[in-house]
């Protein structure tokens, strides 16, 4: 056979027993039946390269070096069959028929490689001893060799031939017209679409090339190939292989993207449709040359889970609407060749808890195809209780881990990144700041943008999405209009890779209470201690005085969720020596008082408190000492007359406090004048903060203060005189504050002053002359009416201060995303 030809004898003796044990196993078990299926088909595609080698006796064919570890692989493989055939599906545990799948994937995957590289050995050695190339060509059969079968009528055939799409398919429609009408101008183009794992991308590529206006266009300048996770070098030997080019033996990157930009160049005005699918994150350089040398009226069109945002704005496939995922799941859950009963009631629960994405929908659909109502019935219990399609269905979770695995190659904090997202509720949009301060402790990432940056990352890869207030990113720091959203299946996932190993469980434990029901291992009287690093407790309303007590010597974050409107801090919070974020968040509709806040008194690490809808005068009565707390944060917080009836010193409670930020807290009218004896606050921001109308004199003692944000403090009248002496200050932003009309006259004497965010400032009427001391301006933010105030005498003597002019853009579609 060819493996014995160029591998020798061992080669191909190993091979012949791996397939007979697959041959065999397969009648036998109904365990991996669709894996083993898949290899075996694999393995018989070989019998097409031996066949070639056959015609031709008199060729002697080099061997190929480097195949001892497909040997390898092989043997290894024989072996890991051998295992599957004596699993019994009684007595196997999820976790070790994920690793039993995973192995039968990578053995595919390993002989597929094999088969591309014997494939390409063969046809070159073919081409190089045939002098009628074009008859050795005709002898080679049509799945092996791309060529042209009559030029004159544009027919594609053999390895050129696209993939066919699946015979049934949803909701594509639409996205198919949307590609289509891009690729159809005449105008160079890079288009990538991209989605998770699983929701129909190398689908909707497929059927795009079978459509007749692409076809027409094209005509046999239409090439797919496959990238995922092969070389560059490889890819661009596959695309010479579909060509019908002398396949060359790329050493070296250099020289296969010689070939490609060749390649490019012959075709040269003709249309050209080359689809790369399933793009890899490492493929940065090979989109990179592709983008370099693509001609007029050359289309790449790229399926990837990565966004790649360098080539442009990515086409995002999205989950399927409810109408087309349960036209999908009917028609996977019923026999083709006769009508199946399908219980109506039982299928809208599945296809719920499918979440949209195809692959879950068709994958479940299958299992349960022809089967009991009985088997229906437990499917859906089983998924009601909290279990995740994931546990069950191997080939989804595989493809939707792959993403995650990608990340622990190159970026593994960002994949820890995307498993905190877990620790806050399903269907809740996270707050941007929260993350940044559960990261910043994590794992120490100091400056507010670098979590930022992950966020990006993570929305590059489809695995979060980022939502900001009109689209805008900001650039001064202002992160409190950012949330992160995520898919239902993404938090799924993430909670499963938690419950994978031993790691991910001291890492983060996650709990959720549903009425008085406590998990079991916490109402036991012998409870171990917990050595998780992050803890995330959310309840939809049993009180933490019926709470069992938790040791947690190792906690650094705590996470509280909850709807009531009266909450009290677990006892045991006390005891969390090693806490440095806390972050409570009530999802109910009005503030809620918060009880045994004096607990913290005792956390000497605390450095973050972040607090939503929470009433601070049920907790600024409590007289506590906090000396390592450096941020407070208070969104929708019920403010009041907090510390101003108070008899707690301020500066004794927080004597290290760097950074306040108090948010939409309706009730704020007057800024209580104990905040200014935090004299060693940095940065101050009170936003969106609408009745707020007046700031205290004192606020020059913040002498420390750097950052002064007041934006959208659509009340505030005035900014005190006493600001003059924040020497230290580097921003102030006064965004949409209305009813300012004037600045301070010695606003000059902010002799650090570097940026002014005055956009929207529509009643300030003129700058005092003292703007011309802030000789360390640099920046001035304002709209098309405040950018006249910097006209002369400013405009020529301040002539370092760039004048940035935002165009506004009034919607409400940003809330929508949430």
């Amino acid at each position: 056979m060819a493996l014995e030809a160029v591998g020798g004898a061992a080669l191909g003796a190993v091979f012949g027993t791996l397939l007979d044990g697959v041959i065999a196993v397969s009648s036998k078990t109904i365990m991996f039946k669709t894996h083993l299926r898949d290899l075996k088909f694999t393995m018989d595609s070989f019998q097409q390269v031996d066949e070639d080698v056959r015609q031709h006796p008199n060729i002697l064919f080099r061997p190929i070096p480097g195949l001892e570890r497909f040997r390898i692989q092989m043997k290894k493989g024989v072996q890991l069959v051998d295992k599957c055939s004596k699993v019994r599906p009684w007595k196997l545990n999820a976790f070790k028929k994920l690793i039993y799948t995973s192995k039968l994937v990578a053995l595919n995957a390993s002989l597929n490689t094999l088969l591309s590289v014997l494939t390409v050995h063969v046809i070159s050695d073919l081409r190089a001893r045939v002098i009628d190339v074009e008859t050795t060509l005709n002898q080679i059969d049509a799945n092996i060799v791309a060529q042209y079968q009559n030029q004159n009528q544009n027919q594609i055939r053999g390895w050129c031939a696209i993939p066919e799409p699946p015979p049934f398919t949803v909701g594509l429609d639409v996205h198919v017209e949307e590609l289509k009408m891009e690729l159809l101008k005449d105008e160079a183009s890079m288009l990538v679409v991209t989605g998770l794992g699983g929701c129909g991308k190398t689908t909707l590529a497929q059927k795009i090339c079978k459509d007749q206006k692409v076809k027409e266009k094209f005509k046999g300048n239409l090439f797919f190939v496959t990238v995922s996770k092969k070389s560059n070098c490889l890819v661009v030997q596959e695309l010479c292989q579909k060509t019908g080019s002398l396949v060359p033996s790329f050493q070296e990157e250099a020289i296969a993207f010689n070939w490609l930009q060749e390649f490019l160049n012959e075709t040269g005005q003709d249309p050209l449709l080359l689809v790369l699918d399933d793009v890899s994150p490492g493929s940065d350089s090979l989109l990179d040359k592709l983008d370099e040398f693509k001609r007029p009226n050359h289309n790449i069109l790229v399926t990837s889970r990565v966004k790649f945002p360098r080539f442009g704005p990515a086409y995002l496939l999205g989950t399927l609407e409810p109408g087309d995922a349960m036209t999908l799941f009917r028609h996977s859950a019923s026999r083709s060749d006769r009508s199946s009963y399908i219980p109506d009631n039982l299928a809208e629960q599945i296809v719920q808890h499918c979440k949209g994405f195809p692959l879950a929908i068709t994958t479940i659909g299958r299992s349960v195809c022809e089967q009991p109502t009985e088997i229906w019935e437990k499917r859906v219990a089983e998924l009601s209780k909290g279990s995740s399609i994931l546990d069950s269905e191997d080939y989804f979770l595989a493809c939707l881990k792959s993403s995650l695995d990608a990340l622990d190659e190159r970026m593994p904090i960002i994949k820890e990144c995307f498993i905190d997202l877990a620790l806050f509720p399903e269907d809740r949009s996270i707050p941007a700041v929260a993350l940044i301060d559960l990261w910043a402790e994590l794992y120490g990432l100091d400056k507010d943008s670098w979590s930022i940056v992950n966020i990006h990352e993570l929305t590059n890869r489809n695995l979060a999405n980022l939502v900001t207030r009109n689209g805008k990113t900001e650039m001064d720091g202002y992160y409190s209009e950012h949330f992160v959203t995520q898919h239902d299946m993404l938090r799924n996932l993430a909670i499963h890779q938690i419950g994978q190993d031993e790691i991910g469980k001291e890492k983060r434990l996650i709990i959720d209470i549903c009425g008085d029901n406590l998990p079991k291992w916490w109402t036991e009287q012998k409870i171990k201690p917990k050595m998780t690093r992050s803890l995330s407790i959310s309840t939809d309303g049993l009180s933490s005085e019926k709470w069992h007590d938790m040791h947690l010597p190792k906690a650094e974050v705590l996470v509280l969720n909850f709807q009531t409107e009266n909450y009290g801090l677990p006892k045991f919070v006390k005891k969390m020596s090693k806490l440095k974020v806390l972050i409570v968040t009530n999802y109910g509709v009005f503030q809620a008082d918060l009880s045994n806040f004096k607990l913290l008194g005792s956390l000497a690490n605390l450095k973050r408190i972040r607090l939503e809808r929470i009433s601070i005068p049920s907790i600024s009565k409590n007289s506590m000492q906090l000396k390592s707390l450096q941020k407070i944060s208070l969104f929708m917080c019920s403010i009041g007359q907090a510390f101003s009836n108070s008899s707690i010193q301020i500066l004794e409670a927080f004597p290290n406090l760097v950074e306040l930020n108090i948010d939409y807290c309706n009730d704020l009218v007057e800024l209580p004048v104990k905040i200014c004896d935090l004299i060693r606050l940095k940065k101050l921001s009170i936003t969106n903060c609408h009745k707020l109308f007046r700031l205290p004199e004192e606020i020059g003692k913040l002498e420390g203060l750097e950052v002064l944000r007041l934006r959208s403090c659509t009340d505030l009248v005035k900014l005190p005189g006493s600001i003059k002496d924040l020497t230290k200050l580097h921003l102030l932003d006064i965004y949409k504050c209305f009813s300012i009309k004037e600045l301070p006259e010695d606003i000059g004497e902010m002799s650090g002053l570097e940026k002014i965010n005055m956009g929207q400032c529509s009643r300030l009427q003129e700058l005092p002359v003292s703007v011309l001391n802030l000789v360390e301006l640099r920046e001035v933010i304002c709209d098309d009416y405040t950018e006249n105030l910097w006209g002369e005498p400013f405009k020529s003597n301040l002539t370092k201060i760039k004048i940035s002019v935002v165009k506004e853009d009034f919607n409400l579609n940003w809330l929508h995303k949430l």
